[in-house]
């Protein structure tokens, strides 16, 4: 029996659902490997925060509907300390609308089919993805920080977003012929699963730059991506397969691992030495602590949707979709401090910088 590594301390809460989930992936046929991150927690028969590593297959499933998931991070040209907040809560609308620029020709320049998932392009969608415009709470590392071309003064934005009915389309057409099966390596499906995931991953990259794009006009702002990283994947790893579920590398640069829309974020360097234990793979948020539909009856009855709106560290949220506003609620959430302390704890990361949301941008759909 293969049993996965945990990279959690004592202090760290586990729900048995996530661990029981991880256990069974971890011995599925042609598994080699397994380790669950600190923010780890039950999805849907596969755990969220997890990594694993196959031989000769794939597992479709474990990389999940959301294929290119991930986040990106763009610093702005007008400083935190300049930024209107109640004016720009008013001017961010419509992102909920297609958006109206040249799809077909940004697919095209990306590598794309013209006529791949349009329309979806430049939106966030639903769950746990949001916009959000950040300020510099603490650098930790002022010459790394400086290194990788960033400013503290600024004001930044973070995308996470995926590949939207595109990689869901992709999982279905596989679900429907092979339940949770595997591919083979050689397999006419295999070849033809890679190569949709790996446009489900471009595809991901682009929407996110978009939906940047989007909100940095809406408030009249450039912007510069600083890192840009998928958390959703399946990619060629020491012999075999490494499937990502909520899940960021720690091969290919900086890391931001978010908290929820009340706590901060963090910007971190990925330690190689001690990585392969994880499977070069880290955290990429804080994990739930609730399931979406506890949420709403934990929280209702403390909580009118306009508390939710404010944070308690000064920043502004908006969610007309009375469901997903206590869904998403910080309470609903694990403490992303106990998660950057148990990286800590294992030597994998370096925190750089913290960030604190200003605006958490995720429907005015009601």
């Amino acid at each position: 029996m293969n049993k996965p590594t945990l990279i959690a301390t004592e202090q760290s809460w586990m729900e048995g659902e996530a661990i029981r989930q991880l256990e069974n992936a971890a011995n599925l046929p042609g598994m080699k490997r397994a380790a669950g991150l600190p923010d780890l927690h039950p999805g849907k028969g596969i755990p969220v925060g997890s990594a694993f590593l196959s031989e000769g297959v794939v597992y479709p499933h474990l990389v999940g509907n959301d294929i290119g998931c991930g986040m990106g991070l763009w610093m702005t040209n007008r400083t935190a300390h300049s930024f209107k907040l109640d004016k720009s809560v008013k001017k961010l609308n419509g992102f909920e609308e297609p958006w109206d620029g040249d799809s077909a020709g940004e697919l095209q320049a990306a590598g794309l089919p013209s006529d791949l998932w349009p329309y979806a392009l430049g939106t966030i969608g639903s769950g746990n993805h949001f916009a959000e415009f950040q300020a510099v709470q603490e650098v930790f590392n002022p010459e790394l920080f400086a290194g990788n071309g960033m400013d503290k003064k600024q004001l930044y934005l973070l995308v996470h977003s995926g590949s939207r009915g595109l990689g869901e389309s992709i999982l279905r057409r596989h679900v429907d012929k092979y339940k949770g099966g595997n591919l083979a390596e050689g397999a006419a499906d295999f070849d033809s699963y890679i190569q949709r995931h790996n446009q489900a991953v471009i595809w991901g990259v682009l929407n996110r730059q978009i939906i940047a794009r989007r909100f940095l006009d809406a408030l009249g702002l450039n912007g510069t991506r600083r890192l840009d990283v998928c958390h959703n994947s399946v990619t060629p790893h020491q012999n075999g397969w490494l499937h990502r579920k909520g899940a960021a590398p720690a091969d290919q640069g900086l890391v931001m691992i978010p908290g929820s829309r009340g706590s901060l974020s963090y910007l971190v360097r990925p330690i190689l030495g001690k990585a392969d234990i994880a499977l070069y793979s880290l955290a990429h948020g804080a994990g739930r602590k609730w399931k979406r539909s506890d949420a709403k009856a934990r929280l209702s009855q403390r909580f009118k949707v306009a508390d939710l709106t404010r944070t308690d560290l000064g920043g502004r949220v908006i969610c007309e979709d009375k469901a997903l506003i206590y869904e998403e609620a910080p309470q609903s959430y694990k403490d992303i401090g106990q998660v950057m302390s148990d990286l800590e704890s294992f030597g994998l990361v370096e925190i750089i910088a913290s960030f604190r949301p200003v605006i958490t941008y995720k429907t005015r759909r009601r």
